[in-house]
């Protein structure tokens, strides 16, 4: 998920920095293919090439692994929406709201392997919302709606329009796509996935949501 031993923009990374970045990368990998339950400390160091010892001196325990891969490793869906609020009146609604669909559908489907395990288990799920500070899933959907009543206060998006029932009509759209394509994992029938490409996607989406919120005149 990201390029060995760098960082974007920046040298390769070496020493501690390095290591950081290996754990990041194995639980990732690991959270993928056997779960989040399974992923241990101890097989995640091991995938990494590096000792428990090491991998405790970067990351308090698998908890905090996990929220920094989410934060870290998958596409950054939070930080895309909380910038929306401030571009309203730029560009059009439908750039921004195909963007938003470009960057969510990737990032559920990524988080979906390390979310099964960690709604399995009460006891890890609920040490995971007490981690998040408030800072939990909800604000998605709640800055992209934010963005919306935005526009509706520049006359780009309908008065009539709940904005919080629009934001979540198309981070659930997104988050639907996504489960399916984990699904089904390309073996699915014909239908299964429809737009196939993922631009179509985010174009038809967009689109279904707009006929419904967008003011005339824009």
């Amino acid at each position: 998920m990201t390029n060995e031993g760098t960082q974007q923009g920046t040298e390769p990374l070496t020493g501690g920095a390095l290591t950081r970045a290996r754990v990041l990368d194995a639980a990732a990998r690991l959270i993928g293919t056997v779960g989040l339950v399974r992923a241990t400390t101890k097989e995640i160091a091991r995938e990494a090439g590096c000792s428990e010892a090491a991998l405790y001196k970067h990351f308090r325990d698998k908890e905090e692994i996990f929220v920094r891969v989410l934060r870290e490793r998958a596409p950054r869906l939070a930080a895309a929406v909380a910038e929306l609020p401030d571009r309203a009146g730029a560009g059009t609604v439908r750039e921004h709201l195909e963007a938003v669909v470009a960057v969510a559908v990737p990032f559920y489907r990524q988080s979906f392997p390390m979310a099964g395990g960690l709604l399995a288990s009460p006891e890890l799920l609920a040490a995971h919302r007490r981690k998040l500070d408030n800072a939990g899933p909800h604000h998605v959907s709640s800055h992209l709606a934010d963005y919306l009543r935005a526009e509706q206060r520049l006359g780009r998006v309908s008065a009539a329009v709940d904005p919080d029932a629009a934001a979540m009509l198309l981070i659930g759209a997104c988050f639907h796509r996504a489960f399916l394509e984990v699904f089904y994992a390309g073996e699915g029938p014909a239908e299964a996935l429809r737009p196939v490409a993922p631009a179509e996607f985010a174009s038809a989406t967009v689109q279904a949501l707009l006929g419904g919120i967008e003011a005339p005149e824009a």
